[in-house]
C-alpha cells in the first residue's frame, strides 16, 4: 500500500475502523480501507454503515483541504446532509474519493465514491457539510476541535 498521512483532526471511530488517509489536495480527499471481518455483514461483505462512514470522511476532508493552509487546518466541518446510493458490495481493499463541488461562507457541497479492489463503482454520495469553528454541546458549551500537528506521512 502507498504512504498514507496523518488525519489533521482526531478521529477516535475512524482510527479504529482502521482508514487511512492516502491523498488530501485542494478540494479533493482518498481514503483507503482493508475490508476485515469486523467491518463485515451478515452476507459477508462490507457493511452498508462502512461504505456511509468511508464516503462522509472523505467528503469531510474534501470540504476541509480548502483551508489547509490556514492554522489547524481552519474550521472543522458537520455533515448537515447525505445521500447514499449502493451499486455492488464492497470487498476486499476499497478505495474513497470525495471532492469538493462547490462551498460558500458556510458551507460545502460535495460528493463522493467507493472503489472496489477491481476499480468498480461500489457506493456514491453526495452531502452537505457545515463549516464550525466549534461544536455547540450540553449545557450550551462549547466543543473544541481535536486537532493533530497536520496531514504528514507516517
Amino acid at each position: 500500500m502507498s504512504d498514507t498521512l496523518q488525519f489533521p483532526v482526531h478521529i477516535p471511530f475512524v482510527q479504529q475502523l482502521g482508514f487511512e488517509l492516502v491523498r488530501l489536495d485542494d478540494g479533493e480527499a482518498e481514503l483507503s480501507l482493508a475490508i476485515r471481518e469486523l467491518h463485515l455483514n451478515s452476507w459477508e461483505v462490507a457493511h452498508g454503515g462502512v461504505l456511509m462512514t468511508l464516503l462522509d470522511v472523505a467528503m469531510a476532508h474534501a470540504a476541509r483541504s480548502i483551508h489547509r493552509d490556514q492554522p489547524g487546518w481552519g474550521p472543522g466541518v458537520v455533515t448537515v446532509e447525505m445521500k447514499t446510493s449502493f451499486m455492488r458490495p464492497g470487498e476486499g481493499g476499497l478505495r474513497a474519493v470525495g471532492r469538493l463541488l462547490h462551498r460558500s461562507t458556510t458551507m460545502a457541497f460535495c460528493d463522493g465514491s467507493v472503489y472496489g479492489e477491481d476499480g468498480k463503482l461500489c457506493a456514491h454520495a453526495t452531502g452537505t457539510f457545515k463549516y464550525l469553528k466549534a461544536l455547540p454541546g450540553r449545557g450550551r458549551s462549547l466543543k473544541a476541535l481535536q486537532r493533530t500537528d497536520g496531514p504528514e506521512s507516517h
